[in-house]
């Protein structure tokens, strides 16, 4: 960024739109023609006054300078944050050199800029990390809430369990004929348990049958993993203490992120967003260079809005992350930031294919209902397999299969471009399904280009 005299990619700035029609939008808006008086401070702040429908051109304002990320206000009635006018002008100034000059701030711009900056001093000088955090008002009554959720749950588990052996005892082909109704109604059992995770497995499992050829043989998998959580959970007590939080996790229980704080300097390498009717999850994955650590950031936001933060692949923060509870969970949350967030050509360490699925073989002993891990790749090809396609080790005579999900993503095709037969570093999730990838790196000098 600007601060670091690095510009972002055009990537790096389309990644902050909240959804797929601000980003075209925004695009459209990434050329000079609508804009005048555009500069930069040359610190992180940028303005421009963009010409729009009325007969007063939109006052746009980005602040890349904030520890916490890009900040953006703008006079149009949008209430989108960042708006295509905010991604327009992050455009104009990633594009051509020259295109957003260094000049001085004008009126309508200085004060926004000046009360922000001034309020995250303020706040960073008020603020006491070292202070223990206070813990629950009424200690003894916050027991009582978690022992009759347990009991709660344990409830819905034995009801799981009969409702398991119910299907298995009249054959699993009954499970087509009965449709999905049956199951919705056990997962709202589970929700009415308090045990979200599983409902959330439940319906998954309500979604197997008549799904194709092998479909029995999925639904008797998901029922297995289903029955070991649910047994998990029951003879919890007997569990060694990182295997009973990673069961309280797929349960659903909430914990925090109590592990000590790590700083680094975390490379992102991936961030994209999943959505159903009710929620939007956004999914960050962090490298960090001197922990040599992998972790994932999760966030949520109600179904339409785009989660908070946004982490562009490409960038690095120097920033503290503090684990989850639980044997091999990645998870972790976000702490405090020292600097803004700005581009990088550094990348992470890669492996193999081979090394690479033994990773995931090994964690699955810490938490066997896994779907993935956090992989880079050294030196694949992507090569058709049939109606497929794979990664096949340049160095080595072995490959991972893609998902089927990673197959019907543009994203495919923006590897094999980036590839063009070459070797390329890939970091993606690998798991039972095969590999997923979500960026990549060209053999010599150059961007990370996202692929989800």
């Amino acid at each position: 960024m600007t601060v670091q005299g690095v510009r972002w990619t055009a990537d790096q700035v389309l990644a902050l739109a909240p959804d797929t029609a601000s980003r075209r939008a925004g695009s459209r808006l990434g050329a000079a023609g609508p804009w005048s008086g555009a500069g930069s401070s040359g610190e992180g702040a940028l303005w421009g006054l963009c010409k729009g429908s009325g007969s007063k051109p939109y006052r746009t304002v980005v602040d890349l300078a904030d520890v916490s990320g890009p900040a953006y206000k703008c006079s149009c009635p949008s209430r989108k944050f960042p708006c295509k006018h905010a991604l327009g002008l992050l455009l104009l100034w990633a594009g051509e050199e020259g295109a957003v000059p260094r000049a001085e701030v004008p009126e309508w711009a200085g004060p926004w800029i000046e009360g922000r900056r001034g309020r995250t001093e303020r706040r960073k000088a008020t603020a006491s990390p070292s202070a223990p955090s206070s813990g629950p008002a009424d200690p003894e009554a916050a027991r009582r809430r978690a022992e009759r959720r347990a009991e709660r749950v344990t409830a819905g588990a034995s009801e799981l369990e009969q409702r398991l052996a119910d299907l298995l005892r009249g054959g699993l082909a009954a499970a087509e004929q009965s449709g999905y109704g049956l199951w919705e109604e056990t997962a709202a059992r589970m929700v009415d348990a308090q045990a979200q995770g599983l409902a959330a497995r439940v319906r998954e499992l309500g979604a197997v049958p008549g799904t194709g050829p092998g479909w029995p043989s999925r639904l008797l998998e998901e029922c297995a993993l289903l029955h070991l959580l649910d047994q998990g959970w029951l003879r919890r007590e007997r569990l060694p203490e990182g295997l009973a939080a990673t069961v309280r996790s797929r349960i659903g229980l909430p914990a925090p992120a109590d592990g000590p704080p790590v700083r680094d300097r975390w490379l992102v390498l991936a961030q994209y967003d999943t959505a159903d009717a009710r929620l939007t999850t956004r999914r960050i994955w962090l490298y960090g260079t001197r922990s040599r650590r992998t972790l994932l950031l999760l966030s949520y936001g109600a179904a339409g809005r785009a989660p908070e933060p946004a982490l562009p692949v490409g960038l690095a923060l120097d920033a503290e992350l503090s684990a989850y509870p639980g044997a091999g969970q990645a998870r972790a949350a976000l702490g405090e930031r020292f600097a803004p967030p700005a581009p990088t050509a550094e990348r992470p360490p890669g492996t193999t294919t081979t090394l690479a699925t033994a990773r995931y073989g090994d964690a699955l002993r810490d938490d066997p209902w896994l779907d993935s891990v956090p992989v880079t790749l050294d030196r694949v090809i992507p090569v058709p397999d049939g109606d497929s396609w794979q990664l096949a080790d340049e160095d080595e005579d072995a490959a991972l299969p893609l998902t089927p999900a990673a197959r019907s993503r543009p994203g495919l095709w923006r590897l094999v471009a980036l590839s063009g037969g070459a070797p390329v570093k890939v970091f993606g999730e690998c798991g039972h399904r095969g590999f997923t990838p979500l960026a990549a790196w060209p053999e010599g000098p150059g961007e990370a280009v996202p692929l989800c």
